[in-house]
């Protein structure tokens, strides 16, 4: 029997106590060998080690920052950081994710745009053993609510926990941020000026488009924390300039549209002598602030009308001759939603799905691939959630899809490209941790999103924050040039 080999090993894990003062090699080896020990391990980290029993296991952190590819080349596994560098000029393209990108316009891991080459998702572990490769979880969100839970000791502890993860996340000598001007992006900038013991290195992005552009709000934050700002406005010059540089730095098809004004973001950074940036991603995502958590839970208030009346009247609405009733017409619209299951309501928008796939793709593609395969994945992402509360179910589901496959690859990939490194603060393993332990009622309280994290920073962040509308961060396409 050979002796244990570390095969890859890529970024900055937090090992759990008993792991830490090990050599790397043994701290892997019993971390990925105990998966309790794999669940605890914090920070970023990509890694792959051969056991003494020829066995081979690769892991990822809990949301896939660091990303690690895997291709079996006569049994034997080949690891990067890059799909393409696997894929190499043998490998063919994998129609599968092809669907896959038009219906999603991410590729999901597992699966990358080269067949043969797998992507490790995050929170999975890969094992290989006689030239198979198979996947199991090595953590999974428990979603159990503190019991006696009382607001001003949570309170205390969020706050605790949020200004340790901010520190945990810089660099030495580095005090820089994205600020958009939202609720994570201006705690972020709070909290780092905070801890570095004056104002944060701030920057924004602008469009001069009505809508798009939300300079006021970032302007309001900086002045409020006494930010260092630095504002860019993106041109239409920029973003066609911008395009092809962005596209063909990721290792396959990304179809984030904000990557663009991400990228001149961080660029502007870079160009002041920035190397390190915090970004605000996560904290929607772990305390209820997306709008659809809001609508799906008026979609579930359907479930609890009495079924002699969904069955008897409800139920007839989206074929009623009357429907073409303005009323009428909104109502038979909500029971023809309301009744798809999650996950598949999600999808009620699809793109894909609406113009009709018979319209979008050939006869011969759609023989080729597997149309329900991405609704399948998703389903069964859902059904691994144990959560009881319909909130708990999307805030994980969304850890997944909206995370680890869109908006942290659109940081990480943008500001690689800017040569600058970049920390998520709202991802700190204890932050996330407690985000479990709290009351679904504190994420979502009746419609009011992320209830506890607003009352939790009333008095630290501007009110004016506090209370704006929720604005999502895409490039305004359609916006007609005053010129």
């Amino acid at each position: 029997m050979n002796a244990p080999e570390l095969l890859y090993c890529e970024g900055q894990p937090e090992f759990p106590a008993e792991l830490a003062a090990l050599p790397p090699l043994e701290a892997w080896q019993r971390a990925l060998q105990q998966p309790a020990l794999l669940a605890a391990t914090g920070g970023r980290f990509a890694v792959a080690l051969r056991l003494a029993d020829g066995t081979v296991l690769a892991a990822v952190d809990r949301f896939g920052i660091e990303s690690l590819c895997l291709r079996l080349v006569d049994g034997q596994p080949r690891f990067a950081a890059r799909a393409d560098t696997l894929g190499g000029d043998d490998a063919a393209l994998d129609l599968q994710a092809i669907y896959d990108y038009l219906y999603f316009h991410v590729i999901p891991a597992p699966r990358t745009i080269f067949a043969g080459v797998s992507r490790v998702p995050g929170a999975q572990l890969a094992r290989i053993r006689d030239g198979q490769l198979s996947w199991q979880p090595y953590w999974q969100p428990d979603f159990r609510a503190q019991p006696g839970a009382r607001f001003e000791p949570l309170k205390a502890e969020f706050l605790g926990l949020l200004q340790e993860a901010v520190r945990g996340s810089m660099r030495e000598g580095q005090r820089a941020c994205f600020l958009s001007g939202g609720t994570d992006s201006s705690t972020v900038a709070g909290m780092l000026g905070r801890v570095a013991g004056q104002g944060a290195q701030t920057y924004s992005i602008g469009f001069e488009a009505e809508g798009y552009d939300e300079m006021a709000f970032a302007r309001i934050a900086a002045r409020h924390f006494g930010c260092q700002h630095h504002e860019y406005y993106v041109t239409p010059a920029d973003l066609v300039a911008g395009i092809p540089g962005v596209a063909t730095h990721y290792d396959q098809p990304f179809g984030n549209s904000s990557a663009l004004p991400a990228f001149y973001c961080a660029q502007r950074a870079r160009q002041d002598g920035v190397t390190h940036l915090l970004a605000g991603d996560g904290g929607d995502e772990l305390f209820g602030g997306n709008l659809r958590y809001a609508k799906q839970r008026v979609f579930s208030w359907y479930d609890d009308v009495p079924s002699a009346l969904r069955e008897g009247v409800l139920a007839r609405l989206p074929g009623s001759a009357v429907a073409g009733l303005p009323l009428l017409r909104k109502a038979a619209s909500y029971v023809s939603q309301a009744r798809v299951p999650m996950p598949d309501r999600l999808q009620s928008y699809n793109l894909l799905e609406r113009l009709g796939l018979q319209e979008v793709l050939s006869e011969g593609l759609l023989a080729q691939v597997d149309t329900g395969g991405p609704q399948a994945q998703q389903r069964e992402v859902w059904a691994g959630v144990r959560a009881d509360e319909l909130v708990n179910r999307m805030l994980a589901f969304d850890w997944r899809y909206t995370l680890a496959e869109a908006d942290l690859p659109k940081v990480c990939g943008t500001t690689e490209l800017a040569g600058v490194g970049v920390g998520f603060p709202m991802l700190d393993r204890a932050l996330v941790d407690f985000s479990t332990r709290l009351p679904a009622d504190y994420k979502l309280r009746g419609l009011k999103l992320r209830w506890f994290f607003k009352e939790a920073l009333r008095g630290f962040l501007p009110d004016e924050i506090i209370t704006k509308k929720k604005q999502g961060f895409g490039l305004p396409f359609g916006v007609r040039s005053e010129e």
